[in-house]
């Protein structure tokens, strides 16, 4: 971990992926409040071209929970939660005006191409993703901004192949990577926050950043990640966990991640040594209650 840079903010980021149920005027509002309400520092969507990524067959099958179901199909199912390009646009644009960074998760090739030409700041690799050798190269050759890479579900091999390869690509100045757990929640006993000290230890000084990227419950286990290194600290984000989809039980409503926000940022004003001996503060208090006492 760099010294100069142990007790910075942490960047908060609301990832709102498919939690908008494939409306527009729903996402806006969630940006709205990510940004008024709670104070992050960036939205995340995600894009999928569903088509490239599922077979026909799998395309045609039932959603394995038809109670999340968005559609008769699974496939019908991803193509109500997915946004244009366009309106992709339209987000960031929105995001812009308002002063907060617009991100999106990119599934497959053609998604990549597409958030590309937006250029947004960064890119996220999902987990599911991050062996996708031709995608990430897309992104190193293509794409000019950060690249943040999810960790769940990789061997410790495969994080060593994969920051390798942005090696080799000379990218690893632009690489966020994220210690991850993949599950919707993930119980406590499975976060293993320690992960971040073995991505810093083993790669802290190659990549831009160490992040964590949480599925559990609460916001406890967040500020252990900050204590532990995360510079970027992502949530799943919804206005209300009640609501139909997969993601919306691991995700934070807004005053939860309002919380989020102030806590990270009140450890953050703490995590420093007295710059004097006795503080102004403590100056009245010496002067009251430090009396009768034992002369050195």
């Amino acid at each position: 971990m760099k010294s100069q840079d142990k007790f910075q903010v942490p960047k908060v980021v609301a990832e709102i992926g498919c939690n908008h149920k494939g409306e527009v005027k729903t996402a806006k509002k969630m940006i709205e409040i990510a940004k008024s309400y709670c104070g992050v520092h960036a939205v995340k969507f995600q894009k999928r071209n569903p088509r490239e990524l599922l077979t026909t067959k799998e395309y045609n099958a039932p959603h394995p929970n038809p109670i999340n179901s968005y559609g008769k199909t699974y496939g019908e199912h991803r193509e109500k939660l997915e946004f244009s390009v366009e309106i992709h646009k339209e987000l960031k644009m929105f995001c812009e005006n308002i002063g907060i960074v617009y991100s999106t998760s990119v599934w497959d090739i053609t998604s990549a191409i597409e958030i590309i030409s937006l250029n947004p700041k960064f890119i996220k690799v999902p987990s599911a993703c991050n062996l996708n050798k031709r995608l990430l190269e897309i992104l190193c050759k293509e794409y000019h901004g950060e690249i943040h890479v999810s960790l769940g579900m990789t061997t410790r091999d495969e994080q060593f192949k994969i920051i390798d390869f942005f090696e080799k690509n000379n990218r690893c100045r632009d690489l966020v990577v994220y210690s991850c757990t993949s599950g919707y929640p993930v119980p406590f006993k499975d976060v293993c926050l320690s992960e971040i000290l073995k991505l810093d230890e083993t790669v802290g000084e190659k990549v831009k950043n160490i992040a964590f990227s949480g599925h559990h419950l609460g916001i406890a286990i967040d500020l252990g990640a900050y204590m532990l290194g995360a510079k970027w600290i992502e949530r799943h984000y919804t206005l209300d966990r009640t609501w139909k989809g997969t993601d919306h039980a691991a995700s934070l409503e807004p005053s939860g991640l309002r919380k989020l926000v102030r806590d990270l940022e009140a450890l953050s004003e703490s995590l420093k040594s007295k710059p004097t001996e006795i503080l102004d503060i403590e100056i009245e208090q010496r002067k009251k209650l430090k009396t009768n006492q034992i002369r050195w």
